[in-house]
């Protein structure tokens, strides 16, 4: 597997500093997974642009179901009121998509007092870089993705999250938490705001994440995984009980198991060819070295015979889940087992 590319954040960078400077631009084009960014960097935004009490005249919104290049136009003429500029704001309009040439006319001839941003939440951002809109947003707007934050960066931030309440995490647990929760700062404000008002102690600890945090599939998944490693199978088992409970899709669950196994299979080849923990969050793209490192652990207990078997038969039950009648949580069930029986004799 391929290292992912780095993601660019050079237009986020330069974003911040120019809300900061107040040098706030006329174009802009908001994309990305991190909704929590975008709408946090669009409300300073806001504030910057528009005077307290002056939003009803000066803020223009339209959603992409009922966009058209007139009503934009409309929104463009409109002067800001005890303003120096207006705010447009433009939800899930595919810009490459319908009057491209209309909306090239608009946007090459916004007034200075116009701010226009383009934000792409439940649709996805997909430029077009050989059409003449793209060279006008590159030359005269900027597209400013705001990608999911890198560990260290992510770390901080929810070491700031407690703080504001009171509240103090080391680093390994802010780790934990991301590997439970997930790295999407939207879902960790909520997780952070229950475990805050739970914890009685200053200092959060991992007793207080558990008991509170609503784990995300991968997680759970991860922890047959992990018992598995240790021996365990009636702990496998019941985690593998617990989610047929829970109704998450035979199929889906997997897919997810799948994906650890192959994970796994990727730590023992990082060992045997000496390699550690940064190599294998390279080679997934992992942006949290927690789960990176569980999985460098587990991958000592087995040997490269047993990955290499558990990622062809998680791929056969796959292809007889998707092809055949066959039971699904039997399928599972009996996947589970074969995992297991090796790993006891290894």
């Amino acid at each position: 597997m391929a290292p992912k590319a780095k993601a660019d954040d050079t237009a986020y960078k330069q974003l911040k500093k120019d809300i900061a400077a107040g040098t706030i631009g006329s174009l802009y084009v908001f994309h990305g997974e991190e909704s929590y960014l975008r709408d946090f960097y669009l409300g300073k935004m806001r504030q910057k642009l528009l005077p307290a009490g002056m939003e009803e005249f000066n803020l223009h919104t339209l959603t992409g179901k009922e966009f058209d290049v007139k009503k934009l136009q409309e929104m463009v003429d409109c002067l800001p009121m005890m303003s120096e500029r207006t705010l447009i704001v433009v939800n899930d309009y595919d810009l490459y998509k319908g009057d491209k040439e209309g909306l090239i006319r608009v946007l090459s001839d916004l007034p200075e007092y116009v701010c226009l941003v383009f934000v792409y939440d439940l649709i996805e951002y997909k430029a077009d870089a050989r059409t003449k809109l793209a060279g006008l947003l590159k030359g005269r707007g900027s597209v400013v993705p705001f990608n999911r934050q890198g560990q260290n960066d992510l770390v901080d931030w929810i070491s700031r999250r407690f703080r504001a309440l009171d509240h103090d995490i080391g680093t390994e647990d802010a780790k934990y938490l991301m590997f439970l929760c997930g790295d999407l700062m939207n879902g960790l404000i909520s997780e952070i705001g229950k475990i805050g008002a739970y914890a009685k102690g200053h200092r959060v600890t991992r007793a207080d994440i558990d008991a509170v945090a609503t784990p995300q599939l991968d997680a759970v998944v991860f922890q047959m995984t992990d018992a598995i490693a240790a021996g365990n199978f009636d702990r496998a088992a019941s985690v593998l009980g617990d989610l047929f409970h829970m109704q998450e899709a035979p199929i889906k669950l997997l897919a997810v198991l799948g994906k650890q196994i192959r994970q796994l299979y990727s730590a023992r080849l990082a060992l045997e060819h000496r390699k550690g923990t940064a190599y294998l969050m390279e080679q997934w793209g992992m942006r949290n070295s927690y789960p990176a490192e569980k999985l460098m652990n587990a991958a000592r207990k087995f040997s490269l015979a047993w990955c290499r078997r558990a990622v062809i038969r998680c791929g056969e039950v796959d292809l007889a889940m998707k092809s055949t009648g066959a039971d699904g949580e039997e399928l599972l069930i009996g996947l589970l087992m074969e995992l297991d029986m090796p790993a006891r004799d290894r």
